[in-house]
């Protein structure tokens, strides 16, 4: 089993696919940030896939790790979902992830948290949460456990 990086989808069709408006024409375009759900703050690279967030910097290299983040899989699911897994038959030899460094992971989070603590403030004060609300949530505990499964 092996990753092939050409099998990755092309970056212009994976974010189109994500529901994302993307918007000037030009090589790097700007669409709403998933991660904090600020409007027209991610800059996305239509040729490369690489995204950053203006606002809350949330960043990755390419379409395979925007589909890490946003569903908080680990580089093989991801590779599979998109289709640049190649099973060649052989059993899977799993190796434990490289941990973030710590000073990254507390930033994430710190950052986690907060979205969680804001969102538990709202609901304490009556606000229902929107899908997208509740959507971020997930990702949200989804990145923390894997910081804490890494660390543990």
């Amino acid at each position: 089993m092996s990753f092939d990086r050409n099998r990755l989808p092309d970056p212009l069709s994976y974010f189109e696919h994500q529901d994302l408006k993307l918007t000037p024409k030009g090589k790097w375009r700007s669409a709403r940030c998933v991660f904090h759900d600020g409007s027209d703050s991610m800059r996305i690279n239509t040729a490369t896939g690489a995204w950053v967030c203006m606002s809350c910097a949330a960043k990755g290299g390419d379409v395979l790790a925007y589909e890490m983040a946003t569903t908080g899989a680990d580089f093989i699911s991801a590779a599979k979902a998109l289709g640049a897994w190649i099973e060649d038959g052989k059993p899977e030899t799993r190796h434990k992830a490289t941990p973030l460094p710590a000073r990254q992971a507390i930033q994430v989070l710190n950052f986690e948290s907060t979205l969680t603590a804001v969102a538990a403030g709202n609901i304490a004060k009556g606000l229902a949460l929107t899908d997208a609300d509740r959507a971020r949530l997930m990702v949200a505990v989804g990145r923390i456990n894997r910081i804490a499964e890494a660390f543990a």
